[in-house]
């Protein structure tokens, strides 16, 4: 029997793979399709291949949820000029769709309303055209829509107001017309609605303003009029309704204010025109809602019509048998999974190959259930788990809608660089500041939140005036990423001004090589130090790449407490790079631990390579170094414009950092003191 069993178990395997194939390849064949109507040059797609797996991370701006189904396209900012093909509606699983600021053309395809688990739908910012769809009305799951910023026309469907789930709607910058729907008023979970520069009329529906969770409501530049609904006081500065010539209300700074103010309900709207869809045009009338749903997190995603009852039984039947077979299965794969090695997944921006699957169970899933607005990774709340972190954390959380603004949805003109684990951004926030956004995969992070959470309040925490300043982060759940924003330094990294043959503009003098070297020690002091504020803190990934410059060439530690926030592998791969460019001390190799002498080490490397003006410190410069022969290890550049007596005392320094034992090393207590000597503005 146990033979059998074994056998059946083996049959219901291979079943089971093979389905997961021939689904497989169907996604396949869209994506192949959806990238010929999206990319028709094929320059930017191209990995996108027909014998690619999608679900390998190979596929740029795709991921799969738990079954290796399609879950999230994200391709914003990527100059897409091509259209939307109604074959993205054979994506039965996708909950996210992310296409905007890009170029693309032509009508959005009714087919999209097939994809009852989609959450997330951003065609914003291209020249997309027709009318909205009224379909959309049966995408129960959305929550978010934005189609901004195209050239839309004709009218808001009044079956958008069966939205239950729909937080936030925005049409701004299109040519639509026609009057604001009654229906909107239905959707319950409405937070911000932009209506700006179109050509409505008619008046506002005073059901918007029984819309409990209503926050933001922006209709100027428009032909509105009426009076505004009193109600809406309540959103303050959350109301725009500038530019309606027709328009006034009461409390309102942005509208002018009305003769009287009635009180506005919804008896006070003429309801000759609302509306209800005309019975005689089948084109407009209400759709039904669906009987039943299911979900992504099933073998199938398919929306189930009315059935008989006999058929509702036998099908029950059916989905018991399956449930047993599948846990069965599920034990046997997770069996399977815990017995394999994992690997090193990272590559360059994206996951290896061979991990496809685990590595995309923390991939965006089509269960979650996100408020694009608030989107901010969730934290724990129980003290015993860092609840006090949380608290303290909120007063430093963005919103993807921030993130994304600062960067043109992370466009890759805003790109600045991309490691193994992430990508920086340079970004202009609303109020004008200029910011720094690493994006961080989550697979790359901390699974324990508390643990993450703590991580977050330490690196919001160093406040020092040579350490980066970590303004913010936003963590969305939706997207995989996690969002951490800096103040942005004008003048670069250090290594910029190293390794440079033509240095006009660029030569760093004798004065600011030495004012680098005090600020970025007097850094490392404040982290190495035990504050009320913060514990000792261990940079471990010193170097001159992480060193910003800001507009007074005054050194900015970049990335310090990062591994607090970072996996294990994750850690540990960055120190590969670390090795290699000569920064890790060499007693990492037997102790495998970071400690500050470590640290100490880093920034005696540095010191040589300021001097030098090299980024590699060979055996012949260090030599030099060793025995003060100056003309063949400071950098020629100066052209022997330096100060002799502190070019000895910063080469002892540097060359006494960098010993080989740690033991001989000074602490940076006597690093800053040592240096406390120099004038402040040394020539």
């Amino acid at each position: 029997m146990n033979f059998f069993h074994l056998l059946l178990s083996m049959f219901l395997l291979i079943s089971f793979l093979t389905l997961e194939t021939v689904c497989g390849n169907a996604e396949l064949r869209a994506l192949m399709d959806l990238k010929s109507s999206l990319d028709p040059e094929g320059k930017i797609l191209t990995s996108w291949i027909s014998d690619g797996n999608p679900c390998s991370g190979s596929f740029v701006g795709v991921a799969c949820n738990d079954h290796w189904k399609v879950a999230n396209i994200s391709l914003q900012g990527k100059g897409l000029s091509g259209s939307l093909s109604p074959v993205v509606a054979e994506l039965k699983c996708l909950s996210g769709l992310y296409l905007h600021y890009n170029n693309l053309s032509g009508e959005i395809p009714s087919q999209i309303s097939n994809l009852t688990d989609l959450v997330d739908l951003y065609l914003d910012v291209n020249s997309l055209s027709g009318t909205i769809p009224p379909e959309f009305g049966n995408m129960a799951s959305l929550q978010v829509l934005q189609l901004g910023d195209n050239q839309l026309v004709g009218n808001i469907p009044t079956q958008m107001g069966s939205l239950k789930q729909l937080t936030t709607l925005a049409l701004q910058y299109n040519k639509l017309s026609g009057q604001i729907p009654l229906s909107l008023g239905n959707l319950e979970k409405l937070s911000r609605l932009n209506l700006s520069f179109n050509n409505f009329s008619g008046t506002i529906p005073a059901t918007l303003a029984n819309v409990a969770h209503l926050k933001v409501l922006d209709i100027q530049n428009n032909s509105l009029s009426g009076i505004v609904p009193s109600a809406l006081k309540r959103l303050g500065e959350g109301f725009q309704g500038a530019n309606n010539q027709g328009l006034c209300g009461v409390g309102l700074s942005t509208l002018r204010a009305c003769n009287k103010d009635p009180d506005f309900n919804v008896s006070d709207i003429d309801t000759s025109n609302r509306d209800h869809p005309d019975n005689s045009d089948p084109a407009t009338a209400r759709p039904e809602p669906a009987d039943i749903q299911m979900h992504c997190n099933q073998t199938h995603c398919s929306k189930s019509r009315r059935l008989p009852l006999s058929a509702i039984t036998t099908a029950s039947a059916i989905i018991i048998t399956l449930v047993f077979i599948g846990a069965g299965l599920f034990t046997f794969v997770k069996y399977r999974r815990q017995k394999q090695k994992i690997s090193s997944n990272y590559s360059e921006g994206k996951l290896s190959p061979q991990q496809p699957k685990d590595l995309y169970r923390k991939s965006p899933s089509t269960l979650v259930n996100l408020d694009y607005y608030n989107g901010c990774y969730p934290l724990p709340n129980d003290q015993k788990a860092g609840g006090l972190a949380n608290e303290y954390l909120n007063q430093f959380r963005y919103n993807v809608d921030e993130v994304e603004s600062a960067t043109q949805y992370l466009s890759e003109a805003n790109l600045l660089c991309k490691s193994k684990f992430s990508a920086m951004y340079k970004g202009v926030l609303r109020d004008g500041s200029l910011v720094a956004i690493r994006s961080i995969n989550m697979t790359c992070c901390k699974t324990e939140e508390a643990e993450f959470a703590k991580g977050l309040s330490l690196l919001s925490s160093l406040r020092h005036e040579n350490v980066v300043k970590l303004r913010g982060f936003c963590c969305s759940s939706s997207r995989g990423e996690c969002y951490l924003i800096y103040d942005f330094a004008t003048m670069g990294d250090l290594s910029q001004y190293l390794d440079m043959e033509d240095r006009s503009g660029h030569l760093l003098d004798w004065s600011k090589r030495v004012s680098i070297i005090k600020g970025i020690a007097k850094g490392i002091g404040y982290l190495h130090s035990n504050e009320a504020s913060k514990p000792t803190l261990v940079h471990q990934n010193i170097s001159v790449e992480n060193v910003l410059l800001d507009k007074e060439f005054n050194p900015l530690i970049m990335d310090a407490g990062l591994p607090k926030l970072l996996a294990e592998d994750v850690v540990f791969s960055a120190l590969k790079v670390s090795a290699a460019m000569g920064y890790l001390a060499p007693e990492y190799i037997t102790t495998g631990r970071f400690t500050e002498k470590s640290d100490i080490y880093a920034f005696g490397v540095i010191v040589l390579q300021v001097l030098s003006g090299k980024t590699a410190i060979g055996g012949s410069i260090r030599t030099a170094f060793e025995s003060l022969r100056f003309d063949d290890c400071i950098d020629t550049n100066l052209n022997g414009t330096y100060s002799s007596s502190e070019a000895k005392t910063l080469t002892k320094l540097g060359v006494q950092c960098v010993h080989e034992s740690p033991d001989e090393r000074p602490n940076m207590v006597d690093v800053i003191q040592e240096l406390s000597v120099f004038p402040a503005h040394s020539k």
